[in-house]
């Protein structure tokens, strides 16, 4: 081999074009609509509420005076001020807590045992049962609130926040049920089935394996139960039998009249707290909402 054959071998290939910033490209591409999409989607949903808060710091005037669109002149907090004091938020809020914390705990908490006992307990008539409960769910809730109320006030518990925790937990323990049901389906049995050989009690079992596996569909069941109960009008409506009693919803619903006329600065500070809280929850526990989720879509 010669000096000069062994120079062209030696000497390196020159390199052949990469693709991979051509494919980059084209899949960024093919991408840009979905980013679009989501652009425009993100607009859609974010602008309202940002449009809402800033409402919440004009004044009746800028109201009245300014385009819809444009911004505050200053962030004045008097509006948010007038709205938990003299419009009564403040109150409609500690009612809607009381309301919602125990009906959750109550929907939840018998979910939870429903459907551990229709899943993981044999006993006969579990699936005529779980249909009946399933048909809990068909019946429109507008259809028993007047015969509700007479029970209430035949019992003299309407002058009160029992009458709206017994109905939310009755309301939605079907489909809470429903939902543990699917999710206790997804538990290999043999795991409580070693429990019982081990010793374990029924009672036993649901509290020291059944409601440790449920903490994901308990954290996803319970907020989806918690937005249904904390955004209802209807029923807050129905058993609202003095302003000392109402919930937020319908304190917002009120507050349109509270000053003779409608105060825009109040009525969306109010609305602000509203939606700014319940967004502060979601985003926080989103991830755990989709785990519970997926979990439930799972069959074992």
């Amino acid at each position: 081999m010669t000096a000069t054959q062994t120079l062209v071998q030696a000497r390196p290939r020159p390199a052949k074009a990469d693709g991979g910033g051509h494919r980059t490209r084209a899949r960024m591409l093919r991408r840009l609509p979905v980013w679009i999409l989501v652009a425009v989607l993100l607009v859609v949903v974010l602008y309202p509420q940002f449009w809402v808060v800033m409402g919440s710091f004009k004044t009746q005037t800028e109201f009245l005076s300014n385009p819809t669109w444009s911004l505050p002149s200053s962030l004045d907090f008097s509006n948010y001020y007038e709205a938990l004091f003299r419009g009564n938020v403040a109150i409609n809020y500690r009612n809607s807590i009381l309301v919602t914390i125990p009906s959750v705990a109550l929907i939840v908490l018998l979910g939870v045992a429903a459907g551990y006992a229709l899943e993981i307990m044999i006993w006969k008539g579990r699936g005529t049962t779980l249909m009946l409960i399933l048909g809990g769910i068909m019946v429109p809730g507008q259809m028993i609130l007047v015969p509700l109320f007479i029970a209430y006030f035949k019992i003299g518990i309407t002058d009160s926040l029992w009458p709206m925790i017994i109905t939310y937990t009755a309301d939605g323990l079907p489909l809470a049920t429903f939902l543990m049901a699917a999710y206790f389906r997804t538990v290999p049995r043999e795991v409580f089935e070693a429990a019982t050989m081990d010793g374990c009690s029924p009672l036993r079992s649901f509290f020291l394996i059944g409601m440790p596996l449920m903490r994901n569909a308990i954290l996803t069941v319970g907020l989806v139960e918690f937005f249904s109960v904390w955004n209802d009008l209807l029923v807050a409506l129905t058993f609202t039998t003095s302003p000392s009693l109402a919930t937020i919803q319908v304190g917002l619903l009120s507050l349109n009249d509270q000053y003779g006329s409608t105060q825009y600065g109040p009525l969306f500070a109010a609305i602000s707290i509203n939606i700014v809280a319940l967004l502060i929850v979601f985003v926080f526990l989103n991830k755990k909402i989709m785990a519970g989720l997926a979990a439930g879509s799972l069959k074992g």
